[in-house]
This record gives C-alpha cells, structure tokens and sequence, in this order.
C-alpha cells in the first residue's frame, strides 16, 4: 500500500514538473517571438525601406547605349541599392496585364516611355533625400522627369517609427507579464510542497540546506524550458525563412546565437528568484498558516 502510495506521489511530482517546465517554455516562446522582433527590427525597418523607390522617365529620343551607360552611373551612386532600365514594350506589357485590356490596339500607338526604377538604400528612403537626389538627377538630359508616390513614402517612414514606438513598449509590458507568469507558475509548485518544507525545518534544517534542491529543481525547470522553447523558436524561424529570407533565417548565426543566449539566461534567472522567493515564503510562514 505505500509502495503504491509512493508511486502516485511521485507521478504527480513528475506531472507536476513537467506542467511547470511547459507552462514556463511557452512564456519563454513568446519573449522569444519578441526578442526576435526587436533584434530585427532594424534589418525589417532597412528591408521595408529598401523597397521604396522611385521613377526615372527617359526621354524618346534616348538611345539605348545612353541609358546603359546613366544606369551604370546610377548603380555607383551611394543612394542607389539596385536598377531595372524598363523599355517602353515592357511597360506596356505590364499595364496591358495590370488592366487586362490591350491599350495600345485601343490607341494606336504606345504612348509609354522607358524608364529606370530605381531602389533606395534605406537610409536615403525619405522624403528629403528624395527631393534632393530629384533635383540633382533633373541635370542629365536623357532624364524627362523623376517620379516618386510621397505620400507614400511619408506614411512608411512615420508608421516605422509608430511601430518602433509600440514594439518598445510592449516589450516592457509582455516581459514584466511574462516574469508574474513564471513567479506564479514557480509559487504553486513550492505551494504543493510547503509541508515538506515545515518538516524539514522541524527536523532541524537550515535554510540554506532546504533551499539547495528546490534552487538546483528551479534551475533545472529554467534549463529545460528554455531548451523547449529554443526549439520551438528555430522551428518558427525554419518554416518562415523562405518567405523573408531577407530579414531571418537559420544562417543568421549572431542573431539566433545572442536570442538563444537571452531565452537561456531569462528562464534561468527568473526560475532561480522565483524559486528562491517561493521557498523564502514558506520557510517564514508559521506553521498555522500553512493550511490556508
């Protein structure tokens, strides 16, 4: 009968391990999902800018060598990310499948010019350097005219900093949510062994010696979470990656490395002070209260 006994207790020790460690893990997940966030958040930032461009009508009298020889001058430009010479037959292509009506059989004729689309380097993506890259580009006499959505341009660069501002602070929030999650999770399973804790101290114990293996057990939940969560976080960046390759992927060493570091560290250390608290508690309560 108390070998049966002992075997219950010590499944729902195991249940109640492996609950804690689960619950922890998933916290974890999710500062993790954050922290990848805020440590990419200026690669997405420079991604989402990089995508902002402008125009370059040329003229209809331009000969092709000429506009190689302009977009070779624009790709050495320190604003310039990258080039794409569009000819007046492919513009038309790709309206005539952007309306779904052949235009030019309607007209007659193309009245399309060839053009440069031009991708900025992120930290020329703005509506300033714009104008002045414009002013600068009307110079050169293959160039009928620079054209650019500003508004657009505005609304990316003011909602980048809006999210930058909101990422910032629901970091604080989630991380501060997320160590009462823990602490809580911790608290209730100290709760379930408080009277083994008065036992111990009847017995003589010291604090230090009751406090070593539920520390060692804390640390311990703290590694295991975080492992479980780490392998969660690399199966969210490895069915992700193919999709925006350019801001993470499993290459990313420095990144994944520093992010593994930080989860490793935070569940740790939250494990251990709240584990330490928990078992501070109990260790001072008097024995009457331990029924409530």
């Amino acid at each position: 009968m108390a070998s049966k006994e002992a075997k219950i207790t010590r499944q729902r020790l195991r249940s109640s391990y492996l609950t804690s460690v689960v619950s922890i893990a998933l916290v974890l997940f999710l500062l993790g999902i954050l922290g990848l966030l805020v440590l990419n958040a200026q690669r997405i930032s420079e991604y989402v800018k990089e995508n902002i461009g402008f125009s370059i009508m040329l003229k209809e009298d331009v000969k092709e060598v000429d506009v190689i020889r302009l977009q070779k001058m624009l790709d050495a430009k320190e604003y310039v990310k990258s080039t794409r010479y569009v000819t007046s037959k492919e513009a038309a292509r790709e309206l005539k499948k952007e309306l779904g009506e052949d235009f030019v059989g309607f007209l007659g004729y193309n009245p399309l010019l060839a053009s440069i689309d031009v991708h900025l380097n992120a930290r020329y993506a703005n509506p300033q350097s714009i104008e002045k890259i414009k002013k600068d580009l009307r110079e050169y006499e293959e160039i009928k005219e620079v054209f650019y959505q500003k508004s657009l341009v505005e609304l990316i660069n003011q909602n980048i900093r809006k999210i930058g501002l909101f990422l910032l602070v629901f970091s604080g929030l989630l991380f501060l949510v997320a160590i009462a999650l823990i602490h809580n999770t911790i608290r209730l399973s100290i709760y379930s062994k408080r009277f083994i804790i008065n036992t111990m101290q009847l017995v003589g114990a010291t604090r230090g010696f009751i406090r070593r293996p539920f520390l060692f057990r804390g640390i311990m939940q703290g590694v295991w979470a975080s492992i479980v969560a780490i392998a969660m976080l690399t199966g969210v960046v490895y069915l992700v990656q193919d999709e925006f390759a350019e801001v993470i992927s499993l290459e990313d060493v420095e990144i994944l490395g520093l992010l593994y570091g930080l989860v490793m560290v935070v569940g740790v250390v939250i494990s251990w002070i709240s584990t330490f608290m928990a078992v501070n508690k109990y260790l001072k309560i008097k024995p009457d209260k331990l029924y409530y």
